[in-house]
């Protein structure tokens, strides 16, 4: 009965609480019309013979309810009917007493309804009031309860940002007890200007701010707060949790994850290098052993195997070269030579020579996409891919089945190109699709990995499709593979859009090929080997050789008087200056001399998306005599300009 003020009507509630039996009610009602009537009967004959009873029958019904009202209501009639009307103890049915003792009858009787059925709404209000007094203290026990036992520290500001309250759990958290933080310690867990400005980030409309802040404990121990802060009748409420262990999970999980990928890319180096020195252990004895077999012969006099001798060395150092050149394309560091093409004329020229290579059991279909973008990439490099794919498409169809090719246009919006981890543009794509045997999720994540394989021993290197993606990724494109068991396997290449159709390819110009005779070379390259070989190869097609072992000694000789028609340097020079330095000082020196770059990859610095000038052209090693012949070839026309040095005067 909380809500009631007045003692008076607190009392009257408290009285009408109480349960009254059904029988007692009728007895009490009759024995109020009884008091009445021995009052009434205390009075003049003449006064009030009916209005007497009414207030003894409003109590009536609002005491007892609506029977013991309409019953103590005729009673109370034929009372005064019986008492006090006309002859005092004898009934008088005239009409117009009948009409007086009905008109009694009824306003009475409606007068005791009325108080009866306010009694019934007032015991409702009553009951109301109590369920709610009830759920009130419930809540605010709830309440308090959570204040008092919440590991999260809670908080009561003003607009100012001053503290007005804090639950427990700040002492236990931080060590500050509530008198100690509403003194003013609160400013040593978060400073005023920090806090009055995430609270005005409420007032401007945010419902809630989040955000962290480092603080100390009492001890002076580094904690981290993770604040929510939101605002209600001009007061803010705030919600603190400790987030220190968190964050040192956080990053314990961190290094651990840290420790697991270099973990696995030490089991990739691992698995790498084995690779590497298992192939190159089987070239070195194939070189090794024709060469002593050379010997062997040389020194019996006997020349007539020496040729097929060379031929075996010849084949191991070509197929060196090839596994080379596929872990250059793995890592991104193979001589691209980027231009537009036109994928659709690509796989249709390659067509025949896939069904071939597919055979019989396979059917190939191709699907080209109409009005298909132009793609920047290395043509030949895709010719590789594409095939590489194909084969390996055939290998997971032992039994026969379908391989399709797809060519699209591809736009990536941001969610698109994040699931592919690639940046959002436009993009050719090239599709090998097979109903083979399928790929495990965990196959999948492994499949570019070099010398990882799922062939049979013997049956496959592992750097097939490492390669692919080597040369993808380095010319800024995607590949993304999609594979169910039993069911098959879709490889996907997102090559980026060449955004001025054909006209972005590489023009080389015609030249006339002349001959080296005659002309001035500068090899610069820190292996004796190579300048010997280089020497005596370019001496006996005519050509005068100058040798450098550094960059230093090329300095020198670029800055002398000596005539030069071409520098031939290796990238990765010793010292301070690299192979791409030293170009760049040789062009201010001698304006138009033309540079060959011998390298074992392509660097950044010299070759930039794989396009080059006229003047210049890269050469990867291992290199065949007469490819460089053919490219000193392409470079010689401009000798005629740098016969001599470009020097200062003094």
């Amino acid at each position: 009965m909380q809500f009631v003020t007045s003692p008076q009507l607190k009392l009257l509630l408290k009285l009408l609480a109480q349960p009254i039996p059904r029988p007692w009610r009728y007895v009490l009602a009759l024995a109020m019309v009884g008091v009445c009537t021995l009052i009434r009967s205390q009075l003049p004959h003449y006064m009030l013979p009916y209005l007497f009873f009414i207030p003894f029958l409003m109590m009536n019904g609002f005491w007892f309810g609506v029977g013991p009202a309409l019953v103590s209501t005729l009673v109370a009639t034929a009372a005064a009917e019986y008492f006090f009307v006309g002859i005092a103890y004898s009934f008088e049915f005239t009409q117009q007493q009948v009409i007086n003792n009905l008109s009694f009858a009824c306003v009475s009787g409606l007068m005791a309804v009325v108080c009866a059925l306010f009694r019934r709404n007032l015991e409702r209000l009553f009951q109301t009031g109590g369920d709610l007094a009830r759920q009130v203290e419930h809540r605010t026990e709830e309440r308090d309860s959570i204040w008092l036992i919440s590991p999260d520290m809670l908080g009561v500001l003003d607009a100012s940002g001053r503290l007005l309250g804090v639950n427990p759990a700040w002492q236990h958290a931080l060590g500050w007890s509530e008198a100690e933080l509403l003194a003013g310690h609160f400013e040593q867990v978060i400073s005023p200007a920090q806090l009055q400005q995430r609270l005005s980030e409420v007032g401007k409309g945010e419902e809630t701010v989040r955000f962290e802040t480092q603080s100390a404990t009492r001890l002076g121990q580094p904690c981290w707060l993770s604040w929510h802060i939101v605002a209600s009748n001009a007061l803010f409420y705030a919600c603190v949790r400790d987030v220190t262990e968190v964050k040192r999970h956080q990053a314990a999980l961190d290094a651990a994850e840290q420790q697991l990928r270099q973990s696995q890319k030490m089991e990739a180096v691992g698995q790498l290098t084995g690779g590497i020195a298992h192939d190159f252990n089987n070239l070195l004895t194939a070189v090794s052993g024709s060469q002593e077999l050379m010997l062997m012969r040389l020194r019996q006099g006997r020349t007539q195997d020496l040729e097929r001798y060379l031929g075996v060395a010849q084949g191991a150092v070509q197929r060196a070269a090839a596994l080379t050149h596929r872990l250059l394309a793995y890592a991104r560091r193979q001589t691209l030579s980027a231009s537009a093409v036109n994928v659709n004329t690509l796989v249709a020229d390659m067509q025949e020579l896939i069904a071939r290579t597919l055979g019989p059991h396979i059917q190939l279909q191709v699907r080209q996409a109409h009005d298909l973008w132009h793609c920047l990439c290395d043509a030949h490099q895709l010719d590789n891919a594409l095939l590489n794919l194909c084969i390996n498409a055939r290998d997971a169809m032992p039994s026969g089945g379908q391989l399709v090719i797809e060519t699209a246009n591809a736009r990536l919006d941001e969610a698109a190109g994040h699931q592919a981890d690639i940046a959002p543009g436009e993009y050719v794509s090239v599709s090998v699709s097979d109903t083979g045997t399928g790929m495990s999720a965990q196959t999948i994540q492994r499949i570019f990995d070099p010398f990882f394989t799922t062939k049979p021993a013997g049956a496959g290197t592992g750097l097939g499709l490492s390669m692919v993606y080597g040369f993808v990724r380095q010319s800024g494109g995607q590949i993304r593979a999609r594979s169910e068991l039993g069911k098959g396997s879709t490889l996907t290449l997102y090559l980026p859009r060449c955004p001025a159709g054909p006209q972005c390819e590489a023009k080389v110009p015609a030249n006339s090929m002349p001959h080296l005779a005659g002309a001035t070379l500068l090899v610069v390259d820190d292996e004796p080997a190579i300048r010997m070989v280089v020497a005596e190869a370019l001496e006996a097609h005519g050509v005068v050789v100058l040798q450098a072992g550094d960059a230093a000694t090329a300095l020198t000789i670029l800055e002398s008087d000596a005539p030069l028609d071409l520098m031939m340097t290796d990238v990765g020079l010793p010292g301070e200056v690299n192979g791409a330095h030293l170009a760049a000082t040789a062009r201010q020196l001698r304006t138009e001399l033309p540079v060959l770059f011998i390298t074992g990859y392509a660097e950044n610095a010299v070759i930039q998306q794989g396009m080059l000038d006229t003047r210049t052209q890269v050469l990867t090693k291992p290199f065949a005599i007469e490819a460089l012949t053919e490219r000193l070839n392409a470079l010689i026309p401009h000798r005629a300009t740098v016969a001599h040095p470009q020097l200062p005067r003094p």
